[in-house]
């Protein structure tokens, strides 16, 4: 069987905090490392998704309504179940979030911030995929899990 849950595959979290979120993974440790000895990845996901607009809506209430939050942590492979969506390669996942950043408090808040701003860029104007169409891809982990 090949390996699936490579960087740039869009994930649903099963388990913790963020439970039920659609998230994207920036790095694959397969073997595990010296402090998680078990499969696991690096993800960066979406915890709060846009909210809904209208036309009616005024431009600073439009602006407000589409904000989104992010987090970025690792999970278990355990406690994620792949999509069929791998998110374009324009917006190299593996840049996203490195470990290194994660070792420190200020290092995860900026890769935070950084995951929030890019992720809020392509939702609004998302990549376009071979037809020139926006991606079903980033349209997908845009909407909030619907169950």
């Amino acid at each position: 069987m090949g390996k699936f849950l490579k960087a740039g595959r869009v994930v649903v979290l099963l388990q913790g905090r963020h439970a039920g979120k659609k998230a994207v993974i920036t790095k694959a440790f397969d073997d595990g490392s010296k402090a998680r000895k078990f499969g696991h990845a690096l993800v960066a996901g979406i915890e709060r998704p846009f909210k809904k607009v209208t036309k009616k809506m005024s431009q600073k209430k439009i602006k407000n309504k589409l904000r989104c939050k992010a987090f970025v942590k690792f999970v278990n492979y355990n406690h994620m179940m792949p999509t069929r969506y791998t998110i374009p390669s324009e917006m190299s996942p593996a840049t996203m979030v490195t470990d290194q950043q994660m070792t420190t408090s200020d290092g995860r808040k900026e890769a935070r911030h950084f995951v929030q701003k890019l992720l809020q860029e392509k939702f609004i104007t998302p990549p376009s995929d071979k037809s020139g169409r926006p991606s079903k891809d980033v349209a997908f982990l845009r909407k909030k899990l619907r169950f």
